[in-house]
């Protein structure tokens, strides 16, 4: 039997010098806007009510998601991250100074946690304000021997669970919209070898064909992507609606990702704050993959 390895990234308002869309002038401008109280009040509130009930629930619990910060995130914070990754088995807690380059800062953090004795690694990006299903860790693992053929000639395949939930969040609530959406960040798995000293992060899921063939599954609602004010970016990318309606929103939301949608709504509505779209500057940085020659933007 292929023996898999699910690993996850989770970014948690990690003060980089670059890897951002929303632009600074410099460091100090860039720490501000992120350890911003507000924000980072918002910030938890998503990661602790829309991130952690899913993988809290995850039918397969044989996973890690790398949890990663600047060793000067602000208290309570910290501590409040520290306590969850020691509750959260699954979870790890990587501190990484800021970087010159963000790719570097990201696999820095991976790296200590590959298993070089699994036959692939899927690794996911996992926004500290999005959602996966309860089951993605057991359907990612399961599926792999689908797009296993194309790994094993290529050394690297994705899979894209493309039918998913977007949660819009204004100063009246939060609009569900179900939608099928390509190669969203949320539940995109992209399997690679071991020793490939690459992470999600250094596949920008826009451009991801680019870098690896992969199949689409849009069978079942895997995931939610959450646009709020403090989006990076609150871009929802190329996407249709539903063939039919999926029913009851907020039992759906309970079902597949635990999360309750009468408490989330009532903090969009305390928050008091717009949707995602923001009149900052849109950055794109290049840099060149370590091992593979190829380009990467994030």
């Amino acid at each position: 039997m292929r023996k898999v390895q699910m690993l996850g990234l989770c970014r948690f308002s990690y003060l980089g010098l670059r890897g951002f869309q929303v632009d600074h002038d410099d460091i100090e401008e860039r720490r501000r806007f992120l350890y911003d109280p507000e924000r980072l009040a918002r910030r938890w509130f998503w990661f602790e009510n829309v991130v952690l009930p899913g993988l809290r629930n995850q039918t397969d619990p044989d996973f890690s998601v790398v949890v990663m910060t600047g060793p000067d995130l602000p208290e309570p914070w910290m501590t409040k991250l520290r306590e969850c990754c020691e509750a959260v088995p699954q979870l790890k807690l990587s501190i990484v100074k800021p970087m010159q380059y963000h790719l570097p800062a990201c696999w820095h953090a991976v790296a200590p946690h590959i298993d070089p004795s699994v036959d692939a690694i899927g690794h996911f990006r996992q926004d500290d304000d999005d959602a996966v299903s309860v089951d993605f860790i057991a359907r990612a693992k399961r599926d792999f021997n689908r797009v296993y053929p194309i790994w094993k000639r290529e050394g690297r395949a994705s899979i894209d669970y493309m039918r998913g939930l977007v949660l819009r969040v204004t100063e009246q609530g939060v609009k569900v919209e179900p939608r099928m959406i390509y190669n969203a960040c949320a539940a995109l798995t992209m399997f690679l070898r071991p020793d490939e000293e690459a992470t999600a992060a250094h596949f920008p899921h826009w451009r991801l064909a680019h870098h690896m063939p992969g199949a689409i599954f849009g069978d079942k609602i895997m995931f939610c992507r959450v646009l709020n004010h403090d989006n990076d970016s609150g871009a929802v990318g190329p996407s249709y609606d539903f063939d039919s309606e999926p029913g009851n929103l907020p039992a759906l939301l309970a079902k597949r990702f635990r999360i309750d949608l009468a408490v989330i709504n009532q903090a969009a509505q305390n928050f008091g704050k717009s949707g995602a779209a923001r009149p900052q500057v849109v950055s794109r940085m290049w840099w060149k993959l370590p091992s593979s020659g190829l380009r990467a933007c994030n």
